[in-house]
C-alpha cells in the first residue's frame, strides 16, 4: 500500500485545512489509519486515528480535529480547525494494523506517506 498525504499549507491562527491520504496499490478500508506530525527539532507525535469504525485523538487536538474515512474513494481526512502555530509541522498519515494500546506508537504502522506541512501564523 502506498500512501499520498496532501492538503497543507498556511493558514493564520484560528484557521482551518483538510489533510487528505490517499492510497493505492491496495484497499485501506481494512487498515487502521493515523495521522502523526513532527515540529521540526521534535520527534513524531501522535494527532489521531481511524481503527474499527471508531476514532481516537491525542489531547491536544481533541475538539478541534476531526478523523474520518471515505471508503469509497479510498481515502483518510482530518479536518482540522481552530489552528493553533503550536499545530505547526509536517503532518504524515499511516496505515497498519495495531493492536488498541498502541495506536499512537509510530512502531505499530507499517506504511507511511509522504508528508504535508502544515504553518499555522500568529
Amino acid at each position: 500500500v502506498q500512501l499520498q498525504a496532501s492538503g497543507g499549507g498556511l493558514v493564520q491562527a484560528g484557521g482551518s485545512l483538510r489533510l487528505s491520504c490517499a492510497a493505492s496499490g491496495g484497499t485501506f478500508n481494512s487498515y487502521t489509519v493515523a495521522w502523526f506530525r513532527q515540529a521540526a527539532g521534535k520527534e513524531r507525535e501522535f494527532v489521531a486515528t481511524i481503527r474499527m469504525g471508531r476514532t481516537y485523538y491525542d489531547d491536544s487536538v481533541k475538539g478541534r480535529f476531526t478523523i474520518s474515512r471515505d471508503g469509497a474513494k479510498n481515502t483518510v481526512q482530518l479536518q482540522m480547525n481552530s489552528l493553533k502555530p503550536e499545530d505547526t509541522a509536517v503532518y504524515y498519515c499511516a496505515a497498519g494494523r495495531p493492536i488498541l494500546s498502541t495506536i499512537s506508537s509510530t512502531s505499530a504502522y507499517g506504511y507511511w506517506g509522504q508528508g504535508t506541512q502544515v504553518t499555522v501564523s500568529s
